[in-house]
């Protein structure tokens, strides 16, 4: 299914390249028109309604891995767009993950830096993150501390908390309150930020969903080490592959949904 583009939808703009570069991050970039919007919403009720009701969706992964709709999503060409003028014209997708906030559930985001998650070197990933519902402080919008990226790796510790959806986080010490900004968006926009910009998210307040879905590209330099991530699997978006760094993940062709974080192309389920 083609969902509506926006007609908004372009290029970044030199200024808005700058920003990225100098904050780490960029909201509010357009992509679907209401209409595709409209089918969105439908297509996350489906994916999420694929899921036993044992399984919380914000703790599996690699959609893009399961879904040939979800792998469609992520290949659509204003995303791609806006990811190629932050990263340069050859790029692969090696994530794609839903973060859920259902109204009144509880459930946070700790402060965190991405790259601490991963092994890839080096730290160039961007992950584009497409509002579903409007996301505001209301509804749990994701909160970014400004141009952290630019400041290395910060300590993290393990917080086991049940209501947390990632398991690191760092000290509230190390975070710069003043440089806090809030990322609103309306359904249908995106945000681009860094793998080593420092976000979270609190609990959702309100009586609406809020959801996004995020997608994660990088340049072919990046490598995996696949000792410590033997599941790895790059999914080329565009351009040329000089390096041949990372094994390439087959073609999405099935409908089928993940069970667990991770998990190779061949495992997931129907």
């Amino acid at each position: 299914m083609e969902l509506e583009i926006d007609p908004r939808a372009g290029r970044l703009s030199a200024a808005q390249k700058a920003q990225f570069d100098r904050d780490g991050f960029i909201k509010n970039l357009p992509v679907f028109a209401p209409d595709g919007v409209a089918q969105l919403q439908e297509m996350f009720d489906e994916w999420s309604g694929r899921l036993p009701e044992e399984i919380d969706i914000n703790r599996v992964n690699m959609w893009h891995k399961a879904s040939q709709s979800f792998a469609r999503l992520c290949q659509t060409p204003a995303i791609l767009d806006y990811v190629e003028d932050i990263i340069g014209p050859n790029f692969f997708q090696w994530g794609g993950q839903f973060f859920v906030k259902y109204p009144h559930d509880g459930s946070e985001v700790p402060w965190h830096q991405d790259s601490e998650y991963w092994p890839l070197s080096p730290s160039r990933t961007v992950t584009a993150w497409l509002a579903i519902y409007d996301t505001d402080e209301d509804n749990a919008a994701m909160k970014v501390i400004r141009a952290s990226h630019l400041k290395g790796g910060f300590k993290h510790h393990i917080n086991n908390a049940s209501n947390l959806v990632l398991s690191k986080e760092l000290d509230q010490d190390q975070i710069d309150e003043e440089s806090i900004r809030t990322l609103d968006m309306k359904a249908g926009e995106i945000s681009l930020h860094d793998s080593r910009l420092i976000h979270g998210s609190g609990p959702n307040t309100s009586d609406r969903r809020r959801c996004g879905v995020t997608m994660r590209y990088c340049p072919p330099e990046v490598k995996c080490d696949l000792s410590v991530w033997p599941t790895f699997e790059a999914y080329w978006a565009r351009g040329v592959d000089a390096y041949r760094n990372n094994p390439l993940g087959p073609a999405t062709k099935t409908e089928k949904y993940p069970t667990k974080q991770l998990m190779h192309s061949s495992d997931f389920m129907e």
